[in-house]
């Protein structure tokens, strides 16, 4: 609470003297007042941050915590996926090769037979072998390519040699040297050939 002071000069009888008031200010108390309720209004806004501060604290270690534990998870996966894809490429032909074990069991059993002078029970037993290497290929979407009516085809055949001949007017596949192959309708290997091609005309 603040006061002031007020002088006026007054006659006491013996002649005029200055006498001085001391009043309170009215503007003290609401002053005071005023800034009560600023330090209230600040502290609880200082309270309010601090929660709020305290939340988000512990809402980032939370998150943190969920960070740290999806990464390691992630790890682990990609270790697994590595050993899998490891195996996969170490063992992915193991049921294809021990179909191909019977072929090299039909090998041996025609080796035996020649040893043994039986020429024809060689030949029946190549044929089966082939036959039977052929059925394996088929089982896997792989195709021979069939050359139809001689026709040249450059998604399909790889010309190995070419000769001139004034009896085709357009390439013409004259030989097949190599068989080509296709597996799932994709081009596997391209059949190998001579090609007629037409001759040319003398000047």
């Amino acid at each position: 609470m603040s006061e002031k002071s007020k002088k006026e000069k007054k006659d006491n009888g013996e002649g005029l003297v200055e006498v001085e008031y001391i009043t309170e200010s009215s503007k003290g108390p609401r002053e005071s007042s005023q800034k009560v309720n600023q330090i209230k209004s600040l502290k609880a806004r200082l309270k309010k941050k601090e929660t709020e501060i305290k939340n988000l604290k512990k809402k980032f270690e939370k998150m943190q915590e969920e960070f740290l534990r999806k990464a390691a998870e992630m790890e682990n996966l990609r270790k697994r996926l590595e050993r899998e894809k490891s195996d996969f490429l170490q063992y992915a032909l193991s049921e294809h090769l021990k179909e191909l074990l019977g072929v090299m069991d039909n090998f041996e059993r025609a080796l035996e037979s020649n040893n043994q002078g039986e020429e024809e029970s060689l030949h029946k037993g190549v044929e089966m072998i082939h036959k039977q290497l052929y059925d394996l290929l088929l089982k896997q979407g792989v195709k021979q390519i069939a050359i139809e009516e001689n026709r040249y085809d450059p998604h399909l055949h790889q010309a190995f040699l070419t000769e001139e001949s004034d009896q085709v007017t357009e390439l013409q596949v004259a030989e097949e040297l190599q068989k080509g192959y296709t597996i799932h309708d994709r081009l596997l290997r391209p059949s190998l050939v001579k090609v007629y091609i037409p001759k040319k005309e003398e000047k």
